[in-house]
This record gives structure tokens, sequence and C-alpha cells, in this order.
């Protein structure tokens, strides 16, 4: 579409008072660029338009450029769906353009003329500034009915706010009754409290303080609490508070019925007690009771460990240190030799049947070494045996022959058997030599 003036397309909703830029008093943005004396004629031209929908014109609008006034016509009209891109809405076609002159005033001269142009100028503008004032009083009216309306609406909601301020009043002297009655119960509760609170202190420093590892679990065997000694056999965490019992992993060895030991203890109210290891090698007396309250209801169970590694080390020591007695009576009495040697051979015990076998004394044997008691033409063949025993740890018995003190052959009948320490490693060999016919 062509126009002999310029022409602006200019979007609906942007263009009319319906969606005005913020802070521009409802003036849309095409109308900041028309200059002095365009903007009011442009704006009511285009209401008309968007009103009706059909095109209106404007002739010879005086507008100020460059220090004169020029008569612009200026015509707007919608576009149609046809002349539409898709997806785009209303848009609406403004061309102006500069009025042609008036051939019948040209024989007047140019002072008539200019004076006709000036009347006709000033008609215009009288007739858009009737057409502006027109429109504003219309909607002044329009915002005056609205405000009577909005008045009435307000003065309803005063009348309710004002019956539910009585209300609220009423309510006020009732809450602030009721209030003093809490602070009294808030008193006796906080002096409760703070009883409870010592009470549960002292639990907690008692518990802490003995070092035993105690459990306590509801009825549903769900955990309730546990001292922090608990950690070092069950892995427990504050977090697990309320977890079931059966969830929890222990750190001891051999002893994964604990769950199923509770449930009996809740059954038949019966303690129950057992010696478990840890991982880490202690040894405790674990105790499943049933948890009782001060009016000797069951309300759960608890679950005691007490540190017993020191009564079993004393035990496993007495146990050790009998069978070494008694091994030491069978040694002292036994009528064979019984020896024993180091890897090198050198005598480490002699008892006291060696020494009536072979004649050396107790004190004289512990400095010899065993070669001196074997014969010559012996002698490799018995560190062979030897040295099969650092691989089978105990030989069968064989026949053999040793010196005695006096150098005479002793026909014997000799068991060895390998000394192991706790490393597994072999420091030493023990003999039982008996006396045997040639």
């Amino acid at each position: 579409m062509k126009s002999d003036g310029a022409m602006l397309y200019l979007h609906g909703r942007a263009g009319m008072y319906l969606e005005p830029a913020s802070g521009e008093s409802g003036k849309s943005n095409i109308f900041k660029m028309a200059r002095p004396g365009l903007l009011e004629p442009m704006e009511s031209l285009l209401k008309k338009v968007v009103s009706t929908g059909e095109a209106g014109r404007l002739s010879r609008v005086s507008v100020k450029t460059n220090g004169h006034y020029t008569n612009v016509d200026i015509s707007i009209r919608p576009l149609s769906a046809g002349d539409l891109a898709e997806g785009e809405t209303s848009l609406y076609l403004i061309a102006m353009s500069e009025s042609p002159l008036q051939t019948d005033h040209l024989a007047s001269g140019p002072k008539a003329s200019n004076f006709d142009a000036q009347i006709n100028a000033l008609k215009n503008d009288v007739i858009v500034k009737e057409e502006y004032i027109r429109k504003l009083t219309e909607e002044l009216d329009i915002s005056e009915g609205e405000l009577k309306v909005f008045s009435e609406e307000m003065q309803s909601v005063n009348e309710e706010m004002q019956s539910t301020n009585e209300e609220l009043e009423t309510s006020k002297e009732e809450l602030q009754s009721v209030n003093e009655e809490l602070a009294t119960v808030n008193a006796e509760l906080q002096a409760k409290v703070s009883d409870l609170s010592m009470a549960n202190n002292d639990m907690n420093n008692l518990l802490s303080g003995t070092g035993i590892a105690t459990i306590f679990v509801d009825r549903k065997l769900q955990v309730l609490r546990f001292t922090p000694s608990a950690r070092e056999i069950v892995n427990l965490m504050p977090i697990d508070l309320g977890r079931p019992l059966g969830d929890l992993v222990t750190k001891l060895e051999s002893y994964d019925t604990m769950l199923k030991d509770a449930e009996q203890v809740l059954e038949s109210l019966i303690v129950k007690e057992l010696e478990v290891k840890s991982s880490a090698g202690k040894w405790y007396l674990m105790q499943i009771r049933p948890y009782r309250t001060l009016n000797n209801v069951v309300e759960g169970a608890v679950i005691s460990f007490v540190d017993i590694s020191e009564v079993v080390s004393a035990r496993q020591a007495l146990k050790s240190a009998n069978e070494v007695l008694r091994l030491a009576v069978v040694v002292r009495d036994s009528s064979d030799a019984i020896t024993m040697q180091d890897l090198t051979g050198r005598t480490l015990a002699w008892n006291p049947g060696a020494e009536r076998i072979y004649g050396w004394s107790e004190s004289e044997a512990l400095g010899m070494n065993v070669r001196d008691r074997i014969p010559l033409n012996l002698r490799k063949a018995e560190f062979d045996k030897i040295h099969r025993l650092s691989h089978e740890e105990v030989l069968e018995s064989y026949r053999t022959q040793r010196l005695n003190k006096a150098g005479d052959l002793v026909h014997i009948s000799l068991i060895c058997t390998a000394l192991v320490n706790d490393a597994g490693k072999i420091y030493g060999f023990a003999t039982t030599e008996r006396r045997s016919e040639s």
C-alpha cells in the first residue's frame, strides 16, 4: 500500500489506551514521537476508528514543523484479515500527508490565503478539541458511576468491618482470660520441665559414667535410646532412633540372634544372659531383660553389654596355667626322656627321666647341643628327619640310637614334635625318648 505522505503501522493493543506504557500517563509509544498539534487529533481519531471499526480522516490539521505550521491530512483505517500475516492481531494504518493548497483563495493574494488557512486550522483544532473533551466527559461520567458503586460497596464493607471489630473485641476479652489461665499452667509446666530435664541429665550422666553399653527398645522392638558405649558393639547413630532392632548391624562374632532373643524375653519375661565376643576381640556379658515402668508394666526391653574381657583373659590364663601345671607334673614324673631344643639344637628343657637314661644332670644338659648325643654315623640321617619335621610338625615314632654320659650307645624309640609360636612359625622341637631293646 502506498501513500504520498508518511505511513505507520500501529498495533491495535499498543496504540490504544487499552495497554498504556508503564509510567507514561496512558500514552502509547507511537504518540511520544508526535509533533505539537498532532497528538490530540491523532489520538482522538484512532479511538474513533478502533471503536467503530471504520476508517476515519481529519483534514488540514495544523502541525508545528521547523518553526512554522503545516497543514496535514490524517487518515486511519483498520487492516483487513487478508492484510495480516499469520499470528498477528488487529493492525491499523495511519497515513499523513501535507494538505493541498486551496485554489479558490489564490486570487486573494498571499495574505488572504494565509488568513483562510489559519481560520481553517483553528476550526479543525476546535472540532478536534471538542471531540476530545466530549470523550473525556463520557469517560469522566463512567468513572463517576463506577466510583459511586465502589463507594456504596466500601460503605457496606465498612459496616461489616465494624461488626467484625465488635466481635473481635469480645473475642479479645475471652482470649485475655484464657491467656491468663495458660500463663499459670505454663509456669507449672516450666517447673516440671526443669525437674524432668535435671532428672534426664542425671540419668544420661549415670549411663555414660558406668561405661555399660545399653540399648532401650519398646514393645515393637524399635530403638528408643542408647548409651554412647553401645556404638562400639552395634552400628548406631542418633538418626537410628525409632528403627527396628532387626535392621541394626552388630559387631559381634558368631552371634546374630539378638532380635529372636529379645522377642523371647518379651514373651517369657525371663532374663537372658550370654557371653559374646566383638570383632575387636573384646568379650561382653550380654543381658536382655524386660523394661518395667514404676507401675510394673512391661513397655519393652533393655539390652546391656558389660565388658568382661579381663575376666575372660584371667579365666583363660588360669586354664592355661593349670594345663601347664598338669603337663609339668606329667613331664616330671614320666620315666621317658622328654627334651626340648631350639632350631640350632641347643637344649632348652631336660626332665628327670632324661637324666636317668643318659646320665647328664639338667644343668649339664642345658649347656649341651643335641648333636653331642647323636652318634657320628647317624647325624646326617637325624638332621634330615628334623628338616622333614619342619614341614610335617609331627614325626611318627622311630627307633634310633643316642650316646649317654659314659659314651655308650643307648637304643631308644623317639617321637619328635615341632614347637610353633602364635605367629605359626616353628621355633624348636620337643622329643619323647624311651629306652628300647637293641
